[in-house]
């Protein structure tokens, strides 16, 4: 497990019977962006990976 897995551990303890929107996790992008400006690129990357999973890979 990486160090960062344990962010991803407890998001699933705390929240991992709730549903949630595309456009409310979209929102939570945004404001954590706003909030730490230093991670906007990696929040794209991880925006774009999501947004592409359905792609066919060639």
């Amino acid at each position: 497990m990486y160090f960062t897995d344990r962010g991803i551990e407890e998001l699933t303890a705390r929240r991992g019977e709730e549903e949630v929107t595309l456009v409310w996790l979209a929102d939570q992008l945004r404001t954590f962006v706003d909030l730490n400006p230093e991670f906007e690129v990696p929040v794209d990357r991880l925006a774009t990976w999501l947004a592409r999973l359905d792609e066919d890979e060639d």
